[in-house]
């Protein structure tokens, strides 16, 4: 399973224990998942509900069986709504019942009018901070996701319309949260890039599971990355010592056969012959050669010396 699935899977099990939180997530997945339907004649309210993502399929049954001891299902054998694009599917319930959930999720008045407009959820559900969680939970198994940890970091939700997407973001803002809002097509794209962001969301929404899977990883991605720049830098290090040790061995056999090394310094001539038993030492390895032994500035200064005689040699 993908780690989306994963937490997903995890937030199902949350409902929240107070009744009003499990209205705030119910509310949340009859906005994003659900359609409703008035008989022109009878007047009488019908639900229907996408059955593509089965995640919200299964939280909306267990809040209506917590929050109002409804058990229900899909009605396989009747007609499906085909509304932009997607297909929707008749839920089981009694009209009268519909309208008493309705109600409670404050979507309709007592008329069968719809009061809250474009989807987003009542604020009158969202006015405690556990309530906010809950709405997070259910819209993220709704239309959220989260990339590979082990590739990127990136958490998104996605919104029909941008009221929905400005709903969220006041939501994440309350958390201390800063979202990230982006047009995609015709969808609302509300986004995280941060790691610590994400991890922080997880921890709001009580996906503590994912959480500490998500912490772990992204351990083992910053040790794999130090790894990797400690190696680069070492090879980098490497190959400067090689390049510059094989200019100095150029120097000193340029020396040696235009004017002789004997012809040096004692320290100059102690330096030049190291250089040569020792074309793969550090300064330091080198100047520990050395008797009595040079500090690795000491031997750098003899060897911009030799450096310097060579150039003069070479014209």
């Amino acid at each position: 399973m993908s780690f989306s699935t994963d937490v997903k899977e995890e937030l199902i099990n949350h409902t929240g224990k107070a009744r009003h939180c499990q209205l705030a997530g119910l509310s949340v997945i009859f906005r994003m998942e659900c359609i409703l339907e008035k008989d022109p004649q009878s007047q009488e309210l019908s639900l229907f509900m996408q059955t593509d993502n089965v995640f919200s399929v299964r939280k909306c049954f267990t809040i209506l069986k917590k929050a109002f001891n409804i058990d229900t299902d899909i009605l396989e054998t009747e007609r499906e709504m085909h509304v932009n694009g997607r297909y929707y599917k008749k839920v089981d319930l009694d009209s009268g019942i519909l309208k008493t959930i309705l109600m409670a999720l404050k979507e309709i008045d007592g008329d069968g009018t719809l009061r809250v407009p474009n989807g987003v959820v009542s604020p009158l559900l969202l006015r405690s901070q556990c309530c906010k969680r809950a709405f997070l939970r259910d819209l993220f198994i709704c239309s959220g996701s989260i990339s590979d940890p082990t590739k990127s970091y990136h958490m998104e939700f996605v919104c029909d319309n941008e009221d929905q997407a400005h709903q969220l973001l006041d939501v994440l803002e309350d958390f201390s949260i800063k979202g990230r809002l982006i047009l995609r097509k015709k969808y609302y794209v509300v986004y995280l890039k941060e790691g610590e962001e994400i991890v922080d969301l997880l921890n709001i929404m009580e996906a503590h599971v994912g959480l500490m899977n998500l912490e772990n990883l992204r351990i083992l991605k910053d040790m794999r990355n130090s790894v990797n720049r400690r190696v680069n830098c070492e090879t980098a290090n490497i190959a400067k010592t090689a390049t510059a040790a094989s200019r100095q061995m150029d120097d000193i056999m340029y020396i040696e056969q235009h004017y002789g090394i004997a012809k040096l310094s004692e320290g100059l001539r102690a330096i030049a012959e190291a250089r040569l038993e020792h074309p793969e030492a550090t300064l330091s390895e080198l100047g520990g050669y050395l008797s009595p032994p040079v500090g690795k500035s000491g031997v750098n200064h003899r060897l911009r010396k030799l450096s310097e005689l060579a150039d003069k040699l070479r014209g």
